[in-house]
Order: C-alpha cells, then sequence, then structure tokens
C-alpha cells in the first residue's frame, strides 16, 4: 500500500473537515483502520482452519461452518471501512472540481475575472449539501452494518461451542471456533468505535445545520436593521399638517403662486 498517497487523502480531507470531522478521521484511522490491519486481521485469518467438529464425516465441518458465518467479520469490516471513507473522498473531488473550475476560467478571461468562488474550500452552496450529505451517508452506513453484524451474530458475541446437526453431519455435532474470546473482545471494540462515529457524525450534521440556520437569522435581523434605518431617515408624511417631517419637526413646503390661464394659453395647448 502507498502509505503517501493515502497520507495526502487523509490530509485533504482533515483540511476541509471541521474540528469534529477531524475528531471522526482520527477515530477512523487510529481505532478502526489501523487496528484492523494490525490485529483483527491476523486474529479471524485461522477462523476456518481451526474450526473443529467432533466428527470425521467429509463435508460436516464445512457446512456448520457455512452455516453459523455466512460472511466472516474480516470481510464486513473491510467493507464498512471501504463505504464509510468514500463520502470524505467525495468532498475532497468536490472542491477540486472547483478549483478546476475557477482556474479554466482565469486561464480564458485572465487573472483580473470575476472569482467563481472566493474560496473553493469553504463549506456554501453545492460544497454545503456534499458535505452534509455525506455525514448523512457515513452514519447510515455504520447503522447498516451494526444491524448486519446483529442479525448474523447475536449480541454480537461468539460462543464457544455451536452444536449443528446438518446434512451430511450423521447426528448432532459440537463444533468450536477459535478463540471466541479474543475475538468477541475485538468485535465489540469495533463495535464501540462504530457508535461513536456515528454520534460524531450526527453531531456534525446538527452543528452544520444550526450553523446555517443562525447565519440566516443574522443576515434577515441585519436586513430588517437596514430597513428600519432607512425607513428613519427617509422624510414621511406628517398627517396632521399635511406636510413632512425631518427628524421629529413638522415641515411644509411653500407653496408657489401659478398665474391664471389667459385664453391666449388655452388656445396655444395641443
Amino acid at each position: 500500500m502507498n502509505w503517501g498517497v493515502f497520507e495526502g487523502l487523509l490530509s485533504g480531507v482533515n483540511k476541509y473537515s471541521t474540528a469534529f470531522g477531524r475528531i471522526w478521521l482520527s477515530l477512523v484511522f487510529i481505532f478502526r483502520l489501523l487496528v484492523y490491519v494490525v490485529a483483527a486481521e491476523r486474529v479471524w485469518s485461522d477462523d476456518h482452519k481451526d474450526f473443529d467438529c467432533n466428527t470425521r464425516q467429509p463435508g460436516c465441518r464445512n457446512v456448520c461452518f457455512d452455516h453459523f458465518f455466512p460472511v466472516s467479520h474480516i470481510r464486513l469490516w473491510a467493507l464498512q471501512l471501504i463505504l464509510v471513507t468514500c463520502p470524505s473522498l467525495l468532498v475532497i473531488m468536490h472542491v477540486a472540481y472547483r478549483e478546476a473550475k475557477a482556474q479554466r476560467r482565469r486561464a480564458v478571461e485572465g487573472d483580473n475575472c470575476r472569482r467563481v468562488y472566493l474560496d473553493p474550500g469553504k463549506k456554501r452552496g453545492g460544497l454545503w449539501w456534499t458535505y452534509l450529505l455525506s455525514l448523512v451517508f457515513k452514519a447510515a452506513v455504520d447503522v447498516i452494518f451494526l444491524y448486519i453484524f446483529y442479525r448474523f451474530y447475536r449480541n454480537y458475541t461468539l460462543p464457544h461451542v455451536v452444536k449443528c446437526e446438518l446434512m451430511p453431519c450423521p447426528n448432532i455435532v459440537d463444533c468450536f471456533i477459535s478463540r471466541p474470546t479474543e475475538k468477541n473482545i475485538f468485535t465489540l471494540f469495533m463495535v464501540v468505535t462504530a457508535c461513536i462515529c456515528i454520534m460524531l457524525s450526527l453531531i456534525e450534521a446538527t452543528y452544520l445545520i444550526g450553523k446555517r440556520c443562525r447565519e440566516c437569522l443574522g443576515a434577515q435581523r441585519e436586513q430588517s436593521r437596514e430597513h428600519r434605518r432607512d425607513c428613519a431617515l427617509s422624510p414621511a408624511e406628517s398627517p396632521e399638517t399635511g406636510g413632512q417631517v425631518f427628524q421629529g419637526v413638522d415641515y411644509k413646503p411653500p407653496t408657489a403662486s401659478i398665474p391664471a390661464s389667459t385664453p391666449q394659453d388655452e388656445e396655444a395647448l395641443p
């Protein structure tokens, strides 16, 4: 694996994330990805080889193992980590698209052209929606995989002994799982870290929505304040005097005397 490329991707994700997003990224990288690569993958490497049953009937051990382990923990975790980290890469791709669009415009119109984005990495417009949807998608992926684990392995735990009576087993046979206690510890650890990641994603989504609502309310207050200021500075008709009010003082414009029109003038009008 090229760790230099991976480090560049992580630095890009960290650059465009909020504080909650940086915590989420550190949790995924340290407590999920590294634990998966360094320890969990080795623990489950011998799950089929060391699955022993007290019978020598050909095919019985394979059938029982497939029944109790329809999908390996380690493969489900690999798929989960891939799907969880993909939305963060979509945010980087969206920022790269903005930067390329601004660069193409500068190449066509010159350096003095109007800027398309004041800051391509600032979460505004479409990038804000992309970031928010990525958070929702990451939380949904973790929830779905937690449900899948719960359906396949009840209470996220593995028993020490399982009883199998499937064909071609001659009768009810006892099968023994390799290192069940150690596997249960790693399973619970991955489940807890996934729950924490779900909470962080939901908190970050709530923070983004709340921040946008505060900005919209602040803009509305500023507009209403400017409107009141304009109304206070503009003259208003005085209902009592029929004149105008300037800073609380009634003012009535002078009436100019209009000479009466003569018959000659009336004839001159079209």
